[in-house]
């Protein structure tokens, strides 16, 4: 027997194929041996109905394992397969033995499948202005149950339960979807919920995105002015028979013991308003109200492409003191996103206890200020029947602190944790390195993705706005899509993008997705922020291999590239005046003007048009269509960003980080040019004391432009920066997450005084990817990892690093250490790929097959860079 064995297959980028939307999905496996340089030759797939014999795809020769064809007949809706797969392989004379059985399982794929219909609760006037609603029906089974499937959505946010059980583990469904377009549906399998005789059925509902506040306008009622359920529970019988119960006019309603309900001001729930057994048979629900029916559009509902919301750890108490003015306040020992659950004491009825959440301290008191109009409070009244414990339902909190008032009793570290909320993707990268400050902040990099990816990828999870900028997104993909498996996510997102792009905005890309009308600027195509439509799509081609999702994003891509070009007019001349988020938080933008950045927003705007054009270009090759016009048009701005910009000898106009790392990482230079702009660059570092001097848009791509430049030791100054501004200044003041400004906290602890003042916001972050490419040294060097790139750079002040990612082949990992000049690397190659090994000394690369590697070299690793005396004067800087 071979030790070769195949893992259980994956299906398109879900995490549990339940309710998939795709009648013929992709599947994908990893294949696990211990033969060196092991490559697949060929595979078998199966897949088996649930009656009748099983379609094979016979042995295919073939060493794709990533993204395969279906090939058997589509599935219909509600149809379930079994699949597996067995693969022969070099240096294994045998096939592996099949891999245990994965079942897919389709949702409703036709507007036909559908009978329910919206209801919505009937509250009464006095309810409030987030009340939450409970809605419930009973039924009768009169067979036994063999399956059960619950098909529901919302407008606003639901939680379902079955004869007084709560249905599966999401939080927060359906999420946030463009609604006009997309509503997400999700899919159960309720079996063990229902059974023969009675059951009930309800709905707890509350306004989420849909009618509740949302952005930093104080508005509200952005999709519709009140809540409403849609849900369709079928029940399979014995005899081949389907019981449907829906939501329709049968259905009642009343007002939720949550009197408030809200994502950014948090919860009341008055525990002596609870109806016990509300979700269960035989309740009296006569004093209810009937239900009204409400408009939902069928043809809108999708099924989910990627994970849910859930609940993904658990953090306990670090700390309860006492604040100054006398509050007791609890620290957690991290930023996060989620909420608290408490187990509150015996107390009279009435008795509140009141919950505040910030992420930072001000001189020993709650920082509330940068949470602006988010309350961020839960209201507990107890009822006098006894200890419980709760947790709110429909709300999350960027919070690190609780500040935590009316506790009966004293409050102890075994009384309340701190539930982590976000979407469940699954991890794919590690990095860690010699210098704990370094390894602290990519696993603030990696606190900050956690808390911002929230159903959407947010720009800050705290206060009144938690948008899905595009910006923040486009420079983050590369980081994000190695920390995590972020691909069924943002498929999702990006067609939200598309559907708003090309219906709503005539090719414009808005700044944030979902988009909700409440800025006082027009939408514009806007650079680095329309961008992503290019950018991200192609980010996940080149981590994935997924060639599919370019082709779905193919015209919001090209449509994208050519509002861009057209504002920039036949000449490629953006117009001088006009707004632009530009090179967004410079440094040296004061903190009520952050688009004030060195570098002007026309010269970054041409370079991206280049960088844009020049994808999608590539791009169209790998889709096999012509892509020769965005060539050209990507050679036609490159040539004006050169003669608007640049020099003969590779002098930026703007003596800035960004403009010399936008010449030189989007390739807009001449041959000749690069040496010299590349020298320019770090001298500009060095001018600006090895600090940070760039925006959103400049800072991803600083360390990268003087790696390729030859300034690798300039780079590393740049990383290891303690003084403010750098990456290490928020961890030597104690952070925990990525802030949206470098100095959100100033030094005698005094929170920025910006209006603009997040301490999560993951977009400053995408400096990770460096970590993981260059310093570490590992990255893809084919689409989707078939080919890997072993590349590290040691530089000075660190001595060791390493870096995992689950490929879609497998497990990488690269591991190296430096002693003087003493280099040593080991090297995991997954199997099924090669990789291509780029020494430090500068030897050729070495092509290596799957298994393990060591490699042993003498090195120079590059000294500090030498400061002229006297060269910096750090407060005058600032």
């Amino acid at each position: 027997m071979s030790d070769l064995t195949v893992l259980p297959v994956t299906v398109e980028h879900h995490r549990e194929p339940l309710g998939i939307g795709e009648p013929a999905p992709r599947l994908s496996w990893v294949a696990r041996t211990d033969v060196d340089g092991w490559r697949q030759t060929a595979y078998e797939l199966e897949i088996e109905p649930a009656d009748g014999p099983a379609w094979s795809s016979g042995r295919v020769d073939s060493d794709g394992s990533v993204l395969v064809p279906w090939g058997a007949p589509p599935l219909a809706s509600r149809e379930r397969r079994a699949v597996r797969v067995r693969v022969w392989g070099e240096g294994v004379g045998e096939p592996s033995a099949w891999s245990e059985d994965v079942v897919v399982e389709a949702g409703l794929l036709d507007p036909a499948d559908w009978t329910a219909t919206l209801v919505r609760p009937v509250l009464p006037a006095d309810a409030g202005d987030e009340p939450a609603a409970l809605l419930r029906r009973e039924f009768v089974l009169d067979r036994p149950v063999v399956r059960a499937r619950l098909y529901a959505t919302a407008q606003g946010v639901y939680e379902a339960e079955l004869n007084g059980a709560v249905v599966g583990d999401e939080v927060l469904a359906p999420g946030w979807t463009s609604y006009t377009h997309r509503l997400r549906y999700q899919t159960h399998d309720v079996t063990g919920l229902v059974h023969e005789g009675a059951n009930a059925f309800g709905v707890h509902l509350a306004d989420g995105w849909y009618t509740g506040f949302l952005g930093f306008t104080g508005k509200r009622d952005w999709y519709g002015d009140r809540t409403g359920a849609f849900a369709q529970l079928e029940v399979e019988h014995p005899d081949g028979s389907r019981t449907v119960v829906s939501t329709d006019d049968t259905w009642r309603s009343a007002p939720s013991p949550l009197t408030r309900a809200g994502l950014y001001n948090g919860e009341t729930f008055d525990a002596r308003r609870e109806l016990p057994g509300w979700s269960q048979p035989a309740f009296d629900d006569s004093g209810w109200t009937p239900v009204e029916p409400g408009t939902l559009e069928v043809t809108t509902l999708v099924a989910p492409t990627g994970p849910p919301v859930r609940r993904t750890e658990i953090l306990p108490v670090r700390e309860i003191s006492t604040s100054p003015s006398g509050r007791t306040l609890v620290d957690f020992g991290q930023n996060l996103v989620g909420r608290l659950r408490l187990s509150l004491p015996d107390a009279p009825a009435g008795t509140e206890v009141t919950v505040r959440h910030a992420e930072v301290l001000e001189h020993g008191e709650l920082g509330t200020r940068p949470l602006r109009a988010a309350d961020a409070t839960e209201v507990i009244v107890l009822d006098g029947a006894g200890p419980r414990t709760w947790e709110p339902r429909f709300t999350f909190h960027g919070f690190r602190y609780a500040e935590v008032s009316g506790w009966p009793g004293e409050l102890t570290a075994d009384s309340l944790e701190a539930v982590v909320l976000h979407t469940d993707l699954r991890r794919t990268g590690t990095f860690s390195c010699s210098d704990a400050d370094v390894t602290r902040l990519h696993e603030n990099v990696v606190w900050g993705m956690r808390g911002n990816f929230l159903d959407v990828p947010t720009d800050c999870p705290q206060r009144d706005e938690r948008l899905g900028w595009t910006g923040d997104l486009q420079v983050f993909a590369p980081t994000a899509s190695f920390l995590y498996d972020t691909t069924g996510m943002l498929r999702s997102w990006l067609a939200d993008l598309a559907a708003e792009q090309l219906t709503d905005h005539d090719g414009i890309v808005p700044m944030y997705v979902p988009y909700i009308p409440m800025l006082p600027i027009p939408l514009q195509a806007d650079v680095g922020w329309g961008d992503a439509a290019v950018v991200v799509p192609w980010v996940l081609y080149q981590r994935t291999g997924d060639a599919g999702l370019l082709a779905d994003q193919w015209e919001s891509m090209t449509r994208w590239v050519e509002v861009f070009a057209a504002r920039a007019g036949d000449g490629l001349d953006f117009p001088e005046g006009g707004f632009s988020f530009g090179d967004w938080l410079d440094t040296a933008a004061p903190p009520d003007n952050p688009a004030a950045a060195r570098t002007a927003w026309q010269c970054v705007a041409t370079a991206y048009l280049a960088r844009s054009a020049r994808t999608l270009a590539q791009a169209a090759e790998v889709l096999g269509r012509d892509g020769a016009r965005f060539a050209d048009l990507a050679e036609r701005a490159a040539a004006r960003f050169r003669a608007e910009y640049v020099t003969p000898t590779g002098r930026v106009a703007y003596p800035s980080q960004t403009a010399y790392a936008l010449a030189l990482e989007f390739d807009l230079l001449l041959p000749e040019q690069r040496e010299h702009t590349g020298r320019l660059l770090a001298e500009q570092v060095l001018k600006d004391g090895f600090h940070i001097a760039s925006g959103f848009l400049g800072t991803p791509l600083v360390t990268d432009a003087l790696t390729n430049a030859g300034e690798l030791a300039t780079a590393y100054e740049l990383l290891l920066q303690r003084e403010n501004p750098s990456w290490l200044y928020p961890v030597t003041m104690g952070a925990t997450t990525i802030w949206e400004r470098w100095d959100s906290m100033l030094p005698d602890g005094t929170i920025n005084p910006g209006d603009m003042t997040s301490f999560n916001h993951y977009a400053l972050g995408a400096v990770a990817d460096w970590l993981h490419r260059t310093v570490a040294g590992l990255a893809p060097a084919a689409p989707g990892y078939r080919r890997i790139r072993v590349a590290p750079r040691p530089g000075p002040g660190i001595t060791s690093a390493a870096a995992t990612h689950e490929t879609p082949y497998g497990t990488a990992s690269v591991s190296w250490t430096v002693d003087g000049a003493a280099f040593a690397l080991q090297v995991v190659v997954p199997p099924n790929t090669t990789a291509e090994i780029a020494l430090p000394d500068g030897s050729e690369p070495v092509e290596v097959g799957s298994g393990r590697h060591s490699f042993t070299r003498d090195v120079v690793v590059p000294p500090p860079v030498e400061k002229p005396a006297l060269f910096f004067d750090a407060e005058a800087h600032q």
